[in-house]
């Protein structure tokens, strides 16, 4: 049975954000990955398409989420599902961190409103 304790989740950092990475192919995972989020007080992470459905939960906090061009605040324990093709947008304008749980598809990649495709390593 693979368990991943916290202790050996993958941290990577990219645009302000920590993603804390527990599934992935590298950790056992056949279909799914799934990591914990952590968005500093202040930050705006640059709107991007993603090519795989995504749900986003938030554990701790408040954000901002702009999905197709939609605002919407949603705080602890509020969930948006996340389309393949949808723009995405994540801010955190409070002074607080937010901490979030997100789950995808084995695959996915992220395209940048500038035309650079990001390939995740938490998603991958």
């Amino acid at each position: 049975m693979p368990v991943i304790r916290s202790s050996e989740a993958v941290v990577h950092e990219i645009h302000g954000v920590r993603f804390v990475s527990y599934a992935t192919p590298l950790s056992g995972s056949k279909e799914l990955c799934a990591w914990r989020g952590e968005i500093p007080a202040g930050t705006k992470a640059p709107a991007h398409t993603v090519n795989r459905e995504e749900i986003f939960h938030l554990l701790s906090g408040e954000l901002l989420i702009t999905l197709d061009g939609h605002t919407d605040r949603i705080t602890a324990g509020d969930t948006v599902i996340i389309n393949p093709g949808a723009t995405l947008t994540v801010e955190n304008p409070t002074e607080a961190p937010a901490t979030s749980w997100v789950t995808t598809s084995i695959g996915l990649q992220a395209k940048l409103t500038d035309g650079t495709t990001i390939t995740p390593p938490w998603a991958n």
